[in-house]
């Protein structure tokens, strides 16, 4: 178990780093399996082989689906010829748009309707890789050679690629009559006199680059009619299967109740698996229409220009100070690149917006953004959807500010953190924070990173002019989780097993082990004896999905509150068969049932449930279960936060950047499962880093992808990545009974910021200012460049 998986104050008070954690506010029994590292239980099925993806399920007589997908980035279609396509050896039908007459998908937000997505392509394509006709066949091999002879005759149109070249007049435009290619103009926050009060200002322009999600399963669906429902059952990797059958149920003109999403095992999501695609409704009417089953697996390079991509925004920043360091204002301008529909990229900027504070006392804030379409993959939601972009901004214009003030970067934002003692507030952005100890979490990062040790050896470098230069990236961050309500039930057995359903829908993430643990913890029948039901909806009633790092806090306290319930049924039930006052029946350690003070009158789980299945009566007169089920709502947002520390070392003759170190303190509130929340950061700080230094979605100038398959997209491996040092503070929230906040997306968000800080922090002394993301050497060595000749 590494240090990082325990508490810090546990560490700092030497107590055993095994012992289980007691909260003020909760019940958790002593002896509690509650905080404690507790390997994941779903684990031995994916190691074994034995778990099944949405390619793997078995499906007696499917056709394989594949799809005739837009070479041009722009265009109109003329016509499609599918002749030679049906002549084809094991073809069963070639559809275009007008065969299916499926409604288009409507677009997110305040865009105009008629900027909704075809499910196929009618008249024009707006981004390579759009679908345009669909080939089914008995085998991939024959849909995908036939889906080679359908001849699409196209109309080449001009292309935009560039989000600030079509804000111009006279740009190409995606859409006739909207007059712009601005999908979206948020309303700005506007204060026009932000920057009134600033004796200095800082500007910047920052880009957040485009990046593809890459998860280890492409998308993918399996669709098998119900002839007796006239409905049917589709298994699609998605991260919300009640949001898909919700989708699928309207294109094909369907009631809900007909239609069962199953998500399968799911090899990751991000966010982009959160909605339905394009595809997957295909195969889903054509299931129904040939009345029997239809499978589509997106090869990679589809996956590359088909699956949404996330980031992609322009900030122009200024950042007002006093020159002793006291920020007074900011004004920002942010240019979101939605691609060619406006899908959940629409919402990221105000979610930008919302963090643009970041853990910093701000005064005044002036926000306005556009979303622009251009002829690109649409963008949705990607690890952090719009606040790891706020972190980004505001950790560079901060940096950019020390640099300014002359000010070391950590004493800077030391002066402006939010101190513990104004928690609630609210941000003049709207983030309505809970709690938060930011300062604490820095000191605890510098700590752990030694950071005047590192100072002291990056003035010895420079002194010394070293080829190879060291710097060091502070990042303070605040994201907001755990959106909406979500629906848990747990059912005890005769048996004295468990039962759990839950709308959450995991990816990788360990919810059947979360949850069989919150029931241990709560009513103390073992997690072996604990089956936890999801991903599917005919076995749960309802649910909101996994995203916005809402499980625990969300649907954690769902079954945490049925669990409550049904602890205090079966207490009822044991007073009665003891001849004891409920009030004074206690759950031991041993999870048995026992009258306080006098434990030789214990008798457990298996004795109460079998009462209750009998159908005992209590005195009252009430026949009394073991189920309880419900939704929970804390009606509002948690805010984790933490700080990270990079340290990167800096070629100056080629430009090379290495991460050496990467030091991060996360704040989840009150931790459930160390090595869970483990698993989350490694993996976010993995993705933060490498948005930092490789990765980045290219197109040329005529809107042609350049990173289109795994040999041009840039990611590490991990050999590319130090052993990451990390810690936890635990700062628990009011907004649920758990004191959880979200873990998925925090290693995310601060690490990017950390790791393009320490890049740059490596050549400022050469006179560079500023490098974009991704840091690749060729950037980095043409920025030295330009600093030391004045370019």
């Amino acid at each position: 178990m590494s240090e990082g998986a325990m508490a810090m104050e546990s560490r700092e008070s030497e107590e055993d780093l095994d012992a289980p954690r007691h909260w003020e506010g909760t019940e958790w029994r002593q002896g509690s399996i509650l905080g404690h590292p507790v390997r994941r239980t779903e684990d031995p099925r994916f190691l074994r082989g034995e778990a099944l993806y949405t390619e793997d399920l078995p499906a007696d007589g499917a056709l394989w689906a594949a799809f005739v997908r837009s070479p041009l980035p722009h265009a109109k279609v003329l016509s499609v010829e599918t002749a030679d396509a049906t002549a084809m050896p094991g073809v069963a039908g070639v559809w275009t748009a007008s065969d299916l007459a499926l409604p288009d998908i409507k677009p997110d937000g305040d865009a105009p309707e008629f900027t909704a997505r075809p499910i196929l392509a009618t008249d024009r394509v707006r981004f390579a890789g759009e679908p345009v006709a669909v080939v089914l066949a008995q085998t991939r091999a024959q849909a995908d050679d036939a889906a080679e002879a359908v001849f699409v005759d196209y109309g080449a149109l001009p292309t935009v690629v560039d989000p600030m070249a079509a804000l111009e007049t006279g740009a190409p435009q995606l859409f006739d009559g909207l007059g712009s290619n601005v999908i979206v103009e948020h309303e700005p926050e506007d204060d026009p006199r932000a920057l009134d009060d600033a004796e200095v200002i800082v500007k910047g322009r920052f880009v957040n680059p485009r990046v593809a999600p890459v998860p280890m399963e492409p998308n993918g669906a399996l669709a098998v009619p119900d002839p007796e429902t006239g409905g049917l059952t589709a298994w699609i990797p998605c991260q919300a299967p009640f949001w898909v059958r919700k989708d699928l149920a309207r294109s094909l003109g369907l009631e809900r109740e007909q239609v069962r999403v199953i998500a399968p095992a799911v090899g990751g999501g991000f966010g982009a698996k959160v909605g339905t695609y394009p595809e997957q409704t295909v195969v889903a009417a054509l299931a129904m229409r040939l009345g029997q089953p239809v499978r589509y697996v997106e090869s990679r390079s589809e996956n590359m220009v088909s699956m949404t991509h996330g980031r992609d925004q322009i900030q122009e920043v200024e950042l007002g100070a006093t020159r002793d360091g006291i920020l007074t204002g900011l004004r920002v301008r942010v240019i979101a690149d939605t691609g060619a529909y406006p899908f959940g990229g629409v919402y990221l900027p105000e979610l930008t917006k919302m963090m643009a504070c970041g853990v910093y006392r701000i005064p005044r804030v002036d926000f306005h953004s556009f979303c622009v379409a251009t002829n690109k993959t649409p963008t949705d939601a990607y690890r952090g959807a719009g606040r790891p972009e706020a972190a980004a901004m505001i950790e560079r214009a901060m940096d950019l500010l020390a640099v300014e003030l002359q000010m070391d970067p950590a004493e800077l934002r030391r002066k402006n953190f939010i101190p513990p003692q104004d928690f609630p507030l609210e941000t003049v952005t709207g983030g309505k924070y809970d709690v938060g100890e930011y300062e604490r979490a820095m000191d605890e990062a510098l700590r752990l990173a030694d950071y005047e040790t590192l100072r002291r050896e990056q003035r010895e470098r420079r002194q010394r002019g070293d080829r190879v230069q060291l710097g060091i990236g502070l990042s303070t961050y605040v994201e907001v989780t755990g959106f909406g309500s979500e629906f848990g039930a747990v059912e005890v057995h005769e048996d004295a097993t468990a039962t759990v359903r839950t709308g959450i829908s995991p990816h990788g993430q360990g919810h059947e082990t979360a949850l069989a643990q919150l029931v241990e913890g709560v009513l103390g029948i073992p997690m072996a004896n604990v089956t936890v039901l999801h991903s599917d909806t005919s076995k749960v009633p309802k649910g909101d999905g996994t995203m916005g790092s809402r499980s625990l806090q969300v649907g954690g306290s769902a079954v945490w509150t049925a669990s409550r319930t049904v602890l205090d049924k079966a207490k009822r039930i044991a007073g009665h068969l003891l001849e004891a006052s409920p009030d004074d029946v206690e759950l031991s350690d041993d999870g048995r049932f026992q009258v306080v003070g006098a434990p030789d009158t214990a008798i457990g789980w298996p004795a109460v449930a079998k009462a209750a299945a009998d159908g005992v009566r209590l005195p009252d007169g009430l026949e009394m279960d073991l189920a309880a089920e419900g939704d929970f709502d804390a009606g509002g947002t948690t805010f984790p936060f933490g700080a990270h520390v990079a340290v990167a070392e800096v070629d100056t003759e080629t430009g090379d950047v290495r991460l050496v170190r990467l030091v991060a303190i996360d704040d989840c509130g009150r931790i459930l499962n160390p090595m869970l929340v483990e698993g989350q950061v490694h993996g976010g700080l993995a993705q933060g880093s490498a948005q930092a230094l490789y990765e980045g979605v290219e197109y040329d100038p005529d809107g042609n992808p350049l990173s289109g398959s795994l040999l041009t997209y840039g990611f590490p491996s991990a050999a590319e990545l130090p052993s990451f040092e990390t810690a936890h503070t635990e700062t628990p929230t009011h907004m649920n009974p758990l004191g959880a906040k979200g873990i998925g997306e925090s290693g995310t968000i601060g690490s990017t910021p950390a790791v393009q800080n320490a890049a740059v922090d490596a050549v400022a002394h050469l006179g560079v200012k500023h490098i974009d993301m991704p840091l690749t050497p060729e950037r980095v060595w043409r920025a030295i460049r330009d600093a030391r000749t004045g370019g």
